[in-house]
């Protein structure tokens, strides 16, 4: 969908759209947004822009993996037989430091991990393995030490670019970067890396019965937590939210909010509440007389209001305003927008089938039901409900680690039924 495609039009045929349908046309609606350079700390979580190629090998020489003695495997081959073999000290070999001495038939030279080996070894004995008084406190450097252990060439040895090789490609574009990817990053000497930029989000919540979180209630008023929520949601993702307050039931009032979000730069609109049928559902009429924004029914519980499309040329997603229903849209429409926008291209939450343990009831619409998901005694997943459904009640989201989905057109599900599960947190016991 280009920044000129109506869709209005796309959508005029068919009022109620199924999630699937909806999702197509909002992932279609979104662009992935340009590369940048951050810094190394900074890319955790986002995608890489394009290949990293090692310059360096890793490990970039060879060193010990062991306290112990740096030997030819030759020398201490007798001592697989059980008897001892002597050898002359000739160094003391720290990390950090560059050995100058050489290993020659008959000697041995003590070596701390990650210590270059030096040149005429070929393996390294461990510390445990020879008569050196390692638990004493007293480590002065002996003239001579006997081994105990026969060893191969090469064991207990590092070798350079056993883990990485120069030119290799160590990383492809779109990898998502997590802890140990930065560490690799830091290790290979990448202190600024390209990823694909982090979405900036306009969060807007709309109505004339909300105050802020800090005030005290007032005949007729609730307290704003669509805002809180969907901040929170966009933070988890790791993009970056842009709260644009609260819009008032007056089309002056949104387009301020709106025309706030644009000065900051949004790549998307996230708003709650307005894009229905009521008569002061004001957000729907500025987004159509400004914006390019088509307004949907989906066959979807809980939700079914529905906006998409741009503002100004930013996208606009518009979602229901009962609390519930807002972070639950949210999960299906906006997640995987803005992940694609931030180039990921698994956009999808992890889902289980689980054995459902009582038996619920749909309204034929595509269903998400609010569960709790754990380990069945025999193998597999289980799971049961955490109260009542309705779009308002958030206390039954906070007890939920998953979504239950039950099919579109299925209004009786019994006990024992197998349903697919949206993962939003995984068991304790599975780790």
């Amino acid at each position: 969908m280009g920044p000129d495609d109506p869709v209005e039009v796309i959508v005029a045929e068919r009022e109620y759209l199924t999630v699937a349908e909806a999702l197509r046309l909002v992932l279609d609606g979104v662009p992935v947004l340009p590369a940048g350079t951050v810094p190394i700390l900074d890319a955790l979580g986002m995608v890489l822009a394009e290949a990293v190629v090692a310059q360096d090998s890793l490990p970039p020489f060879a060193n010990s993996a062991m306290d112990g003695y740096a030997v030819r495997a030759a020398d201490v081959a007798p001592a697989g037989a059980g008897s001892p073999v002597e050898l002359r000290v000739v160094a003391d070999i720290a990390a950090g430091s560059w050995p100058e001495s050489v290993v020659t038939p008959g000697t041995a030279a003590r070596i701390m991990t990650g210590a270059p080996l030096p040149a005429g070894a070929d393996a390294v004995i461990p510390v445990e393995d020879t008569s050196e008084a390692w638990r004493s406190e007293d480590r002065s450097l002996p003239e001579r030490v006997q081994v105990y252990r026969a060893v191969q060439a090469g064991d207990y040895v590092r070798h350079p670019g056993e883990d990485i090789a120069a030119g290799a490609v160590v990383l492809p574009a779109g990898h998502r970067l997590r802890p140990q990817e930065i560490g690799v990053l830091a290790s290979l000497g990448i202190g600024q890396v390209p990823v694909v930029c982090r979405p900036r989000v306009g969060i807007l919540a709309t109505g004339d019965e909300l105050i802020g979180v800090d005030e005290a209630l007032r005949p007729g008023k609730i307290r704003n937590s669509n805002s809180y929520a969907q901040t929170a949601q966009v933070l988890a993702l790791g993009a970056r939210p842009v709260n644009l307050g609260i819009a008032g039931d007056t089309e002056a009032d949104v387009r301020a909010r709106l025309q706030a979000g644009l000065d900051a730069g949004v790549d998307l609109f996230v708003s709650s509440a307005g894009v229905s049928v009521g008569a002061y559902d004001v957000v729907k009429r500025v987004l159509e007389q400004a914006g390019n924004v088509g307004f949907w029914r989906v066959r979807m519980r809980p939700g079914k209001p529905l906006a998409f499309g741009r503002y100004q040329g930013v996208p606009y997603l518009g979602l229901p305003g009962n609390p519930v229903s807002a972070m639950v849209s949210f999960e299906r429409f906006a997640r995987p927008a803005m992940l694609k926008m931030a180039g990921h291209t698994r956009l999808d939450r992890p889902q289980v089938v689980v054995v459902l343990q009582e038996a619920i009831e749909s309204d034929g619409r595509e269903s998400y039901i609010r569960a709790i998901v754990s380990p069945a005694a025999g193998g597999g997943y289980q799971a049961v409900t955490t109260g009542g459904q309705g779009s308002h009640i958030m206390t039954s989201l906070v007890r939920a680690n998953a979504l239950l989905i039950v099919p579109e057109g299925v209004r009786q599900v019994p006990a024992g039924t197998h349903l697919e599960a949206m993962m939003l947190d995984w068991p304790a016991e599975v780790f």
